[in-house]
């Protein structure tokens, strides 16, 4: 049976259109083109090198016996430009390896330079496009070697000898101390003309530059600031530059349990993460993130609040109906392997509650006043008032029965006080009263219905005795204050059913072979943001100690390049799920934040910190009267476009 790499040997480089995977023996292995949602043209992350991957790598043995891997990778300063360095029996050779930043067509560009001796090289693109499914028709043009199945081309561009073979696209060759052979993939449509030859030079100074200039925006200079950039830069990456879509992850399918079916396709917009992801940056002081997704949420929901979907694809589709993909054998034969996402549909309640919340942090950290979104969330707060009291689907986006989940309800409430403070703070027009009683009615609900006097916990739903992690962000949001006892026994008791040796939090308990409380079989990692929370619900209740100590454990969770997936597996010791997992990432940055917010504040009680203001920065003006404010032609200021 194949060895498959862990996931912890890929390296992420993208341009804000798509991504793609490096492994550390120089092969790519996941490349979406033209965005994260499209079809790969390399695939062997989820099958064998016949379904597409790009390899460039010393041709001769290194000098670790038995070892492909480069010694020695890193990204260099702030950026995703990706350096791996091999040493051979002949000399030392490098390969940097990124894609530039740009508003055209995505490009892969590798530049292998000779550090010492004489390195023989091979770069061998096999392209498959629809998923590894497709061989393309290869063809030379002038030395441009090119690549073409339907809609997509691939292009290309070397200084050495390039020839086809087996459907192959090989060059080999050798470098010197000094001398440098790049190579450059663009992606064009298959029916326009080629592009220009591009200049691999150029190219990474300007991305140098706009990571550098991207990174400096960060207000965060905690302890743990190498962590957050590189959190905040992961972010970013998973940011579609032209419409401002969020997606979960770059991947699809790659297993919450190696070998088992819980794999699904992150590659879309969830407005919970995406909102989670703005409050992220908002609080690490960039604001130009979130007036794009502030755009890109009022053109997805459109004029349609009453079928808000849970989730979009990066430019606001809706129809992201789910597939099996089963010619592909799956990432260490976990099968099926899937596109599309049948979770779309479903009912979320906690949703309103994200959104609602970044648009909150939006104002708190002075992003301009938008009569658009204003309007959309006084639509949104009244299709809450109409469902709140649903079951539904909840957080885990559970594939069985429809349950009052306590999470959801609190998130609701999150909604509504949100609303209420915006209203107050005269930046939304709107009767506040029914609001302050509904408020008031949620809280009482919750408390009497989903909490369990008897084990001294709130529940996963409305009379079950189930736990859930998503209980830990009761004292994050406001819910109530972090010396409740019934907050203490809460973290408490998750620590107690769902936490690991490690310290680790699962979820939810799931049950093996028959079908849990999701509706599905099998069982899955921890989930490495819950882990997240517990860090957060540890020092919000002045466990201080504990809350450092399993932060610096999850930091050595992360690859060496500073990387997380959606899951960890305590036993084999190795990380699951979609890689890398802005959920993950999300967690790291406002728990460091946290750490230091309430490390600078030591005096203060936990009690006596708001929650609610936990996550934004420090902000020009809390209150701005942006009820009043207008556009230049004095009318409401609007964010259309």
């Amino acid at each position: 049976m194949k060895r498959f790499p862990r996931i912890e040997q890929y390296a992420l480089i993208g341009d804000m259109q798509t991504s793609a995977l490096v492994r550390d023996d120089g092969s790519i292995d996941w490349l979406c083109l033209p965005r994260f949602d499209s079809p790969a043209v390399l695939a062997g992350l989820l099958g064998t090198q016949e379904h597409g991957t790009w390899r460039i790598a010393p041709a001769s043995t290194v000098v670790s016996p038995g070892s492909r891997a480069a010694a020695e990778r890193r990204y260099q300063g702030p950026s995703l430009v990706l350096e791996s360095v091999w040493h051979t029996e002949t000399g030392t050779v490098r390969v940097t390896d990124f894609m530039p930043p740009c508003d055209g067509a995505p490009q892969v560009i590798r530049i292998v330079e000779g550090s010492s001796g004489t390195v023989p090289v091979v770069s061998a693109l096999r392209p498959r496009p629809g998923y590894g499914r497709v061989s393309p028709w290869v063809f030379d043009v002038g030395g441009r070697m090119a690549a073409v199945a339907g809609t997509d081309a691939l292009w290309l561009d070397t200084s050495v000898e390039q020839r086809e073979k087996d459907g192959a696209i090989v060059s080999s060759f050798t470098v010197a101390a000094g001398q440098t052979v790049a190579f450059v993939l663009s992606w064009p449509p298959s029916h326009r003309a080629v592009s220009e030859v591009p200049d691999p030079d150029a190219a990474l100074r300007a991305t140098h530059a706009f990571w550098r200039n991207w990174a400096r925006q960060c207000s965060y200079t905690g302890p743990h600031q190498e962590a957050v950039v590189r959190s905040l830069v992961t972010l970013k990456a998973l940011t579609h530059r032209a419409s401002g879509g969020m997606v979960a992850a770059p991947t699809t399918s790659l297993p919450e349990e190696i070998g088992g079916a819980r794999n699904w396709d992150y590659r879309y917009t969830w407005l919970r993460d995406a909102s989670m992801s703005v409050g992220a940056l908002l609080g690490a002081g960039y604001q130009e993130e979130a007036q794009a997704w502030r755009r890109w949420l009022l053109r997805a929901v459109a004029g349609d609040p009453e079928r808000l979907q849970i989730m979009y694809g990066v430019t606001g589709e809706r129809d992201l109906r789910e597939r099996v993909l089963a010619w592909l054998p799956g990432y260490a034969g976990s099968a099926p392997v899937r596109t599309g996402n049948g979770a779309a549909g479903q009912l979320q309640l906690d949703v309103y509650g994200e959104v609602i919340e970044a648009l909150y942090l939006a104002h708190q950290s002075g992003l301009p006043h938008c009569a658009d979104a204003a309007a959309l969330h006084r639509q949104l707060i009244e299709q809450l008032v109409r469902r709140w009291q649903e079951p539904d689907e909840g957080i885990w986006e559970i594939r069985g029965p429809r349950r009052h989940f306590v999470h959801s309800k609190v998130m609701a409430w999150v909604a509504v006080d949100r609303t209420v403070r915006l209203a107050e703070a005269g930046a939304l027009d709107l009767d506040v009263a029914p609001l302050v009683t509904l408020r008031e009615t949620i809280h009482h609900e919750v408390c009497t219905k989903g909490f369990d006097p008897v084990r001294n916990t709130f529940t996963q739903s409305y009379g079950s005795s189930e736990l859930d992690a998503a209980l830990l962000l009761i004292p994050k949001v406001g819910f109530l204050p972090p010396k409740d006892p019934r907050v203490i026994g809460t973290v408490d008791a998750v620590r107690r059913e769902l936490a690991t040796d490690d310290g680790l939090v699962h979820r939810y308990q799931t049950a093996g072979r028959r079908a849990g409380v999701d509706g599905l079989p099998g069982d899955e990692g921890a989930f490495v943001l819950c882990a997240f929370w517990l860090v957060d619900a540890l020092a919000l209740t002045g466990r201080h100690t504990e809350a450092s100590a399993l932060f610096d454990r999850l930091l050595d969770l992360r690859t060496g390049l500073g990387l997380l997936a959606e899951e960890y597996d305590c036993t084999r010791r190795r990380q699951l799920g979609n890689f890398p997992q802005a959920f993950s990432h999300i967690g790291l940055v406002q728990s460091a934040r946290l750490l230091e917010q309430l490390a600078i504040r030591p005096s203060v009680a936990p009690d006596e910190v708001p929650a609610a203001t936990l996550t934004p920065p420090s902000s020009v003006a809390r209150t701005t009267g942006a009820k009043h404010s207008v556009g230049s032609a004095g009318r409401p200021a609007l964010c259309r476009f």
